[in-house]
C-alpha cells in the first residue's frame, strides 16, 4: 500500500546520492576537471543549486532536457541534479551532425537544451532545422577560453550561481524515467532508450560488487559522458561510493598517460582501441604507469593477443571486461581479473542482478556450446524505446530482453559473445564470425589494429574483407596477411580482399565503426 510519508523516507534515487555521499565524504575531492576541483559538499551544493533553478524556471517532472557537450563537471552536475527533480536527461553524441541533433530533439521533446559553448553552432543549426516545432530554452556552458556568451543563449552560471531559494523536495520513484539514451545502432534513426533509477541503481550495485570498485579508487574519465559506460558505469559508481573522478575532454593518449602519472590515477576504462592506442604512444615507457591498479574495457572484444601485451607491459593492473548495451544501462556480463588469461576473449558471467540465456529463433533456450541469441532478464533492463512500442515488444518478446547479439554459454556459464547478428557475414552460404577472423589476423606480429567486415560478391553474395592499421615499421603487405589467414583459418572464413590504411573509422567511444568500412568498400569486389 503506497504511503506517501513513508515513500518520501524510503527514497534511494539517483539524484538522492551526491547528497548522501557528501555526508560521508564532505571535504573529499569528488570532481576534478582541469584546475576546477569539487569537493562532495560542493558538488552536492551545486546539484541542489541547479535542481532548484530548474524548478523555478518551470521546468518539472517529466519534461526532458538535452545536453550537448564535452565531458566537464557541468555535465556531471547536470545528471545528477536532473535526477533529483525527475527531470529526463537527454546526452547527445558531440559527434553527430545538425540533422542528427534536430532528429534528437524533436523525437525526445526536449524543452531545454544545454550545450557546451564550442558546440553552440552545429546547436544553432540543429534547433533552426526544428522549422515550426516549439524550439527549446538554451542554456550554455561557457569553458574557460570560449566566448563569454551567444546571442539566443543564457548562460548556465546564472542558474549555478544565482540566489534561487532551494525548491520543495520532488518525489522520485524508482520507475520513474530520469534518463533517454539515443543508440547509434544501424537503423535509419537512433531509438531513445528509457532508463530509471531502478535500472541505473541495480546496475551500479552490480558494477561496484563485480568490478571491485572502492571509495579509495581515483578514476581517469577519458570516454565521453553522453556514453552509458563512462556516465554508469564508472563516473555515477564513483559519486555513489565516495570515489575521486578526473575528467578529461578525450581520449587522447599522451593526455591520458601523463593524467595517470600527474594524478596518481588509480583506475581506468576504455575500448580496446583506446588500450591498443596507449601501448602504441611512444612516451608509453617512460611514463609512471604504476599507482594504476584497476583497468576495464568493453563496447569491442579484446583482442588476445593485446589483452597478453597489457598484462605483460602493465604487470600491477588488474583487468575487468564488461560487456552490455545501452538498454542494459549497460552492463550485462563481467570477466574478471582471475579468467582474464585462462579464458581469453570471454565476456564472463552474467552480472550480480543479471540472468543470461542464449536463445534459439523459437526463443527457447539452447544447450552449452551452442550459438544463438543472448538474451537477459533484470532490474537493469530498460523501460522501453521512447515512443516506439512496436520495436519494445520485439525485444522483450517472450520473457526475456533480446540483445541482437550472438554467442554461446559454456558448461560454467561464461559467455562468449560471436558477433553481433548484423557483423555475421555469410559467405557462400557459411557463416563467418568477422571476430574469429580478427583474431587470427592479430597474431601477426605487425598488425597494430584491424576490422574484418562483408562485401558485396557477384559470386559469393558476400565476402569477407579486412582493413588493417600496422605498426611502424611493419613491412607486412595485403598478400602476406592473407596467405597468414589461410594458414589458419578454414578457407571460406580467409579474408578475400584486405586494405592496408593508416586509420580505422571510430566513433568517440572508441568502437569501430564497420558501417562505414563497408559503405567505403561496398564495390571492391567489382574492381
Amino acid at each position: 500500500m503506497y504511503n506517501p510519508l513513508v515513500q518520501s523516507v524510503r527514497q534511494h534515487a539517483i539524484g538522492d546520492l551526491p547528497r548522501r555521499t557528501a555526508m560521508r565524504f564532505p571535504d573529499k575531492v569528488a570532481i576534478i576537471d582541469g584546475d576546477t576541483r569539487l569537493s562532495f559538499r560542493e558538488f552536492d551544493g551545486l546539484v541542489a543549486r541547479l535542481s532548484s533553478a530548474l524548478l523555478h524556471e518551470g521546468v518539472a517532472k517529466g519534461d526532458r532536457l538535452a545536453v550537448l557537450s564535452h565531458n566537464c563537471w557541468e555535465f556531471a552536475v547536470l545528471a545528477f541534479a536532473t535526477a533529483r527533480i525527475g527531470v529526463i536527461l537527454v546526452p547527445i553524441n558531440f559527434m553527430l551532425g545538425s540533422d542528427e541533433i534536430s532528429y534528437i530533439l524533436k523525437h525526445s521533446g526536449a524543452s531545454v537544451f544545454v550545450v557546451e559553448d564550442a558546440l553552440v553552432p552545429v546547436a544553432d543549426d540543429a534547433v533552426s532545422a526544428l522549422g515550426s516545432y516549439v524550439s527549446p530554452d538554451r542554456i550554455v556552458i561557457s569553458r574557460p577560453g570560449t566566448a563569454a556568451g551567444r546571442n539566443g543563449w543564457r548562460n548556465i552560471n546564472e542558474w549555478f550561481f544565482s540566489n534561487t531559494r532551494f525548491a520543495p523536495p520532488v518525489d522520485v520513484s524508482d520507475d520513474d524515467p530520469i534518463r533517454l539514451m539515443y543508440t547509434s545502432g544501424t537503423e535509419s534513426r537512433p531509438k531513445g532508450v528509457l532508463l530509471s533509477s531502478r535500472s541505473l541503481m541495480w546496475q551500479y550495485v552490480s558494477c561496484v560488487i563485480d568490478g571491485s570498485m572502492s571509495a579509495s579508487d581515483i578514476e581517469l574519465h577519458a570516454l565521453p559522458l553522453y556514453h552509458c559506460a563512462q556516465l554508469d558505469c564508472f563516473l555515477e559508481p564513483d559519486i555513489y561510493l565516495g570515489a575521486t573522478s578526473v575528467l578529461l575532454r578525450g581520449a587522447d593518449a599522451a593526455t591520458i598517460l601523463r593524467t595517470i602519472e600527474s594524478e596518481q590515477i588509480t583506475k581506468f576504462f576504455a575500448p580496446p582501441t583506446v588500450w591498443i592506442s596507449l601501448l602504441r604512444h611512444p612516451t608509453f615507457d617512460s611514463t609512471d604507469l604504476t599507482s594504476l591498479r584497476k583497468g576495464y574495457y568493453g563496447a569491442s572484444p579484446m583482442p588476445v593477443e593485446v589483452l597478453k601485451e597489457i598484462q605483460r607491459r602493465l604487470p600491477g593492473v588488474q583487468l575487468w571486461n564488461f560487456y552490455g548495451q545501452t538498454e542494459m544501462s549497460p552492463v550485462a556480463t563481467i570477466l574478471g581479473p582471475a579468467e582474464q588469461l585462462t579464458h581469453a576473449g570471454s565476456a564472463g558471467r552474467a552480472a550480480l542482478n543479471v540472468e543470461t540465456a542464449i536463445l534459439d529463433d523459437l526463443d527457447q533456450e539452447v544447450p552449452a556450446g551452442t550459438v544463438g541469441e543472448i538474451a537477459h532478464r533484470s532490474p537493469h533492463a530498460t523501460l522501453g524505446y521512447y515512443r516506439n512500442d512496436e520495436k519494445t515488444a520485439e525485444a522483450f518478446r517472450n520473457g526475456w530482453f533480446h540483445s541482437g547479439d550472438l554467442g554461446y554459454l559454456d558448461e560454467a556459464g561464461r559467455l562468449t559473445v560471436v558477433d553481433r547478428k548484423k557483423d555475421m557475414i555469410k559467405s557462400g552460404g557459411e557463416n563467418v564470425a568477422s571476430r574469429e577472423v580478427e583474431e587470427a589476423i592479430y597474431l601477426l606480429e605487425g598488425v597494430a589494429e584491424v576490422a574484418v567486415f562483408g562485401v558485396s560478391h557477384p559470386h559469393w553474395v558476400e565476402a569477407v574483407a579486412a582493413e588493417v592499421v600496422l605498426k611502424p615499421g611493419s613491412g607486412l603487405t595485403e598478400q602476406a596477411i592473407i596467405d597468414h589467414s589461410r594458414s589458419v583459418l578454414a578457407k571460406f572464413k580467409a579474408p578475400k580482399y584486405v586494405i592496408i590504411s593508416d586509420s580505422l573509422p571510430k566513433n568517440p567511444s572508441g568502437k569501430i565503426v564497420k558501417r562505414q568500412l563497408r559503405e567505403k568498400h561496398t564495390d571492391i569486389a567489382l574492381d
